[in-house]
């Protein structure tokens, strides 16, 4: 279950940048453009569509197309590799059409289109994480954190430190997480720093890591089911049995069909689920996380 976390994660983290480059990157179509150029952004803007609307196949159908009329499209090629994560992640690292290496290799050619595609940096060295080349990732990673230009290197920290800690330097993970976290509501560094503790042994401030994602005012943040499931097992360990019980119960609310979500269920039995709390006060506008983040069902659109 744990390589199944780990792309949960990486998704959520590949999905969200999306709508950064996608928004940001300045279309390469104008007036005077080449019919294949212009028919490739079509296809491009069809794909993100779909890809959003959870239409995954549909999405790759026009993926493909705009890559193959305009091999040049760096945001094609770019979100054709995410959505091959996205297979990985609803179907299963078994799926025949989760296809890292496609996918590294289409995250390394929008590189090569354009060197300063940050994002697909980023998304090329979540996709060596799940390649399980953590050193790879790590090279590709570092400088990413170090770049003034990219206004997002929050998600290069958590990614940098994330293949620090699956790498086994826990103490040098931590603290890379900890720089991730400087952006308050981006709950997946909050979760991975928790999982960087739990290994270290330190149960009080993992719990607490774990608390900080779950309660940032995000209903995407509420639903990381792995990290009530994660926060119920370090309870457990420090004796918090009744806690325990509603945040497995918490887990089983969200889905009982991912393996996580099975697990919290048999677990729980029939303890109550933990109340989450209200993501506004009344009156109040609604909080928003950041734009680049997003539980790995998020269907946010730029």
């Amino acid at each position: 279950m744990n390589r199944t976390l780990d792309l949960r994660r990486t998704l959520a983290l590949g999905i969200a940048a999306v709508a950064l480059s996608a928004c940001a990157s300045e279309s390469k179509t104008s007036p005077n453009a080449a019919s294949p150029e212009r028919q490739a952004e079509s296809e491009y803007d069809l794909s993100r569509d779909a890809f959003y609307k959870g239409h995954f196949r549909e999405a790759l159908d026009h993926a493909q197309r705009a890559n193959t009329l305009d091999d040049q499209n760096a945001k094609a090629l770019y979100f054709t590799a995410v959505i091959y994560l996205g297979f990985c992640s609803s179907e299963g690292m078994a799926s025949p059409d989760c296809r890292l290496k496609d996918a590294e290799e289409l995250a390394r050619k929008a590189i090569k289109v354009e060197d300063r595609f940050r994002d697909a940096r980023n998304l090329l060295g979540q996709i060596l994480i799940l390649e399980q080349r953590y050193s790879d990732a790590m090279v590709v990673l570092e400088p990413l954190t170090k770049d003034p230009a990219y206004s997002a290197n929050y998600l290069a920290w958590g990614n940098y430190g994330w293949a620090q800690v699956k790498a086994g330097k826990l103490d040098e993970g931590i603290v890379s997480l900890r720089n991730s976290i400087t952006e308050p509501r981006f709950c997946t560094g909050d979760f991975r720093l928790g999982m960087a503790y739990e290994q270290k042994g330190d149960f009080v401030a993992a719990e607490k890591s774990f608390t900080d994602a779950v309660e940032v005012p995000s209903a995407d943040c509420q639903a990381l089911q792995d990290a009530w499931y994660e926060r119920a097992k370090v309870r457990q360990k420090l004796g918090n049995t009744a806690d325990a019980m509603g945040d497995f119960a918490r887990c089983r609310e969200i889905s009982i069909k991912t393996d996580t979500g099975k697990e919290c269920a048999r677990l729980a039995g029939k303890a109550p689920p933990t109340p989450i709390r209200p993501l506004t006060a009344p009156g109040a506008p609604a909080g928003n996380a950041p734009q680049s983040q997003a539980s790995a069902g998020s269907t946010s659109t730029p």
